[in-house]
């Protein structure tokens, strides 16, 4: 669609902390990260950009969101982070049925790009376009702009497909990728797309923390 743009300040977020945290032994929202678990310092990383409010896509009973409205799974057997996607976008149609996209943001990766939504929808060109960042040649598909028109064909997917792989859903539509450089800190350069999976990753996330501090 010609002249389609996409307001990054109009963009509905869903926090994606449905999934099980097997590898870390308890939540990952609630690991602590320089005297803040990771959910804070995801929603201040987010601030005040964004007018419509941002919401958490975890089940009924998370004891603590921090006042976000949550949105739970709509399809039961904690089927991974496309199932979150499926969440966000039924959402967001439902509350925003004029948002053309939703954006989704791991809880667990506590150093992404301040304007992350911004670049991602500066990418877009159309109503029926995804964008996902890229860094060091990988794709992060947990964050992203999602077009709520996928929602139909994302659903029959997650229903229909064994494996479920994110990247397997991406190719069956148009998807912009948005470069994203390594962040230079004084102990090396840092993915911005970092993720806390184990204990070990939470002690490393803590170092990267401390040198991006003593930069500021």
């Amino acid at each position: 669609m010609p002249g389609f743009v996409v307001n990054a300040a109009d963009i509905p977020i869903v926090l994606l902390a449905g999934g099980r945290s097997s590898r870390m032994g308890t939540n990952k929202a609630f690991a602590i990260l320089g005297n803040q678990t990771l959910l804070a310092r995801i929603l201040a990383r987010i601030g005040r950009t964004q007018k419509n409010p941002v919401a958490l896509n975890a089940d009924d009973d998370w004891p603590d969101a921090m006042g976000l409205r949550l949105v739970p799974d709509t399809l039961p057997g904690k089927l991974g982070p496309l199932a979150g996607m499926l969440a966000a976008l039924k959402d967001t149609a439902m509350r925003y049925p004029d948002a053309s996209h939703v954006a989704t943001v791991p809880v667990d990766s506590p150093f992404f790009p301040g304007d992350l939504f911004a670049r991602l929808a500066e990418a877009i060109r159309g109503r029926d376009e995804a964008a996902i960042p890229v860094s060091s040649g990988q794709d992060h598909p947990v964050f992203g702009l999602w077009p709520v028109s996928v929602t139909d064909d994302l659903e029959t997917w997650i229903v229909n497909d064994p494996k479920r792989r994110v990247r397997d859903f991406l190719a069956r539509h148009t998807v912009r990728r948005v470069e994203f450089p390594a962040i230079q800190t004084s102990i090396g350069p840092l993915d911005p797309f970092f993720n806390v999976n184990t204990p070990d990753d939470l002690v490393e996330a803590e170092q990267w923390r401390a040198a991006l501090e003593n930069m500021a």
